[in-house]
């Protein structure tokens, strides 16, 4: 089936200084969904028109001149023609309100999650509960780990509901489990391009060379002194030389002096090199002069983890964490090493996530204390880094086996077909769904303006009251009425009306009056009669009809 795409190019883009992990995997992904679907027409809704160029500019880089269609507030019903809309983040729940003004079957909404311990991903969550989500959408969850905690969320908050209000009955999204992708072509360097890096970098031919890459943050990705302790303590125990990269960016000086301070103090041995991992030339030396790749993610923050995957698929045996969507792609032992992490039991961390819900602490603040209580094996790291530094057999076999498994398993020539068949999937079941019953108020905080300030005005307008011509002749009140239309202050409401020709016809039937209502509304077709009898309203205020003297 066709997709649509929701795009802002903050969600598909790692130009600037502050990237996430969203921002790199929704650069992936776009580039990856436009490569695949070449010739077939391209579909994308926005929020705001200047971002169309933005994509164009990208499709065309990409080789994609298709017919674009592009779908905004104004023409949101069109969106049941692709019949999907991929979002890049799990807030469905406006979108479902959305949809409801239309109709909860026209269209399918897909969403996916990148980091979900923010107040916002998580309220987005729970939102699910009671926003109008339907069987045929569904959250992409890019770990098991993380189905298990959206799991969690919407469990706690329908024993809320049931708890608060009595809700015994959900209808939620489907939560498939579906890996992010990479473009494993990207991450093959000869051993020319090898050999060549090293000796821009000036490394030896003996020294083992460890590559972290991604953010440099303590608090917000991983805390490095466990890498830098197991670093130095296997570096003297194999009596190897090792040079360690770090491929990334800190997000202030103050944070760039931690991590150097850090270094010095738990591995004075170690040399340590930074690379500005938002350059491209810088991030590529860095693949192709790798012995090794170290990840020892700690952080909540942290889903799934794409760097590993780029490791592997650059041929690097991966020693990282035994944390979250690491343990979905690195295999123990066969593409490197998971080492074991723990956390405290569940009931220690109440004051933590208090602290933040009261805004006593940041977001980042959150975070750095969380991860602060999470430990992962130094030891065990010790003995992994050790058995690497040891053997290069060891290395080459392992990093082979990595990079068979990230472009057999991960790459989006692979992932992408579990997207479309999932997609597939949520059509098949809204086919053969009935429309679901519409409450009473549709979307509660949106409500029809009339119903919800009904107590505003003296009374309503009701199809039984009596109303007549201002005048007894309607072409003579349809020329004054075409007068006022031009004052600026009458005009503007020009989208919201009737026709000329349906106003006319109702007009001509008034001078025949008085007459009700509902006996004016004939003069214009069946499905035209609601807009027109809000019409009247707007005739009345213009006094070009009046209430008899008898109405009701």
């Amino acid at each position: 089936m066709k997709a649509c795409i929701f795009y802002h190019p903050d969600g598909y883009s790692t130009a600037g200084r502050q990237i996430m992990g969203r921002h790199a995997a929704g650069e992936s992904f776009l580039r990856g969904f436009l490569e695949d679907g070449r010739g077939e027409e391209m579909w994308i809704q926005v929020d705001d028109a200047d971002h169309v160029k933005a994509f164009r500019n990208t499709a065309e880089q990409l080789g994609r001149s298709e017919p674009l269609h592009v779908v905004s507030a104004a023409n949101l019903v069109d969106l049941s023609q692709p019949g999907l809309v991929f979002h890049p983040g799990p807030d469905l729940g406006p979108q479902a309100f959305q949809r409801s003004v239309h109709g909860h079957r026209r269209w399918s909404l897909c969403g996916i999650t990148h980091t979900t311990c923010s107040a916002a991903a998580m309220d987005a969550i729970t939102a699910y509960t009671t926003s109008p989500l339907q069987p045929w959408d569904a959250l992409i969850c890019s770990s098991e780990a993380v189905r298990a905690q959206v799991i969690v969320l919407l469990e706690q908050q329908a024993a809320y509901l049931q708890e608060r209000l009595g809700a015994t009955r959900l209808t939620l999204p489907k939560l498939p489990v579906i890996p992010l992708g990479l473009h494993t072509d990207d991450f093959l360097f000869s051993g020319e391009q090898r050999l060549q890096s090293r000796q821009q970098l000036g490394v030896e031919e003996n020294t083992v060379v460890v590559l972290f890459a991604g953010r440099l943050s303590f608090h917000a990705k991983a805390h490095p002194l466990a890498m830098y302790q197991a670093l130095e303590q296997a570096a003297r125990e194999t009596q190897t030389t090792v040079r360690l990269l770090e491929c990334g960016w800190h997000a202030n000086e103050t944070i760039r002096q931690a991590w150097a301070d850090a270094a010095r103090l738990a591995a004075p041995s170690l040399t340590v090199t930074w690379l500005d991992g938002l350059d491209p030339a810088q991030r590529n030396q860095a693949w192709a002069a790798a012995d090794v790749f170290c990840s020892l993610a700690d952080n909540i923050q942290e889903t799934f983890g794409v760097a590993p995957l780029e490791a592997m698929a650059a041929g690097l045996p991966v020693v990282v964490s035994d944390w979250d969507g690491y343990r979905d792609s690195v295999r123990d032992g066969i593409d490197g090493f998971r080492i074991p992490t723990r956390m405290p039991p569940g009931g220690l961390g109440g004051d933590l996530a208090g602290r933040h819900a009261l805004g006593i602490d940041s977001y980042d603040q959150y975070l750095g204390y969380t991860s602060a209580f999470v430990a992962v094996d130094v030891e065990a790291t010790t003995r992994a880094l050790s058995q690497l530094f040891r053997s290069p057999e060891l290395r080459r076999r392992l990093g082979g086996n990595g990079q068979r498994r990230a472009r057999d398993g991960f790459d989006w020539r692979v992932i992408l077909p579990r997207y479309h068949e999932l997609w597939q999937e949520l059509g098949a079941i809204r086919a053969r769904s009935p429309e679901p019953a519409q409450a009473a108020a549709g979307w509660p905080a949106r409500l029809d303006p009339f119903t919800v300030f009904a107590g505003y005005a003296s009374a309503p307008l009701k199809p039984d009251a009596m109303l007549r011509l201002n005048g007894a002749d309607a072409q003579e009140a349809l020329v004054r009425l075409e007068a006022l239309c031009a004052l600026v202050m009458v005009g503007y409401v020009g989208p919201m009306l009737p026709s000329t020709q349906e106003l006319a016809a109702v007009l001509q039937a008034a001078a025949h009056g008085p007459l009700p209502a509902r006996a004016l509304l004939l003069a214009v077709p069946e499905a035209r009669r609601p807009p027109m009898f809000r019409a009247l309203l707007w005739l009345l205020k213009l006094d070009v009809l009046r209430l008899a003297n008898d109405s009701v």
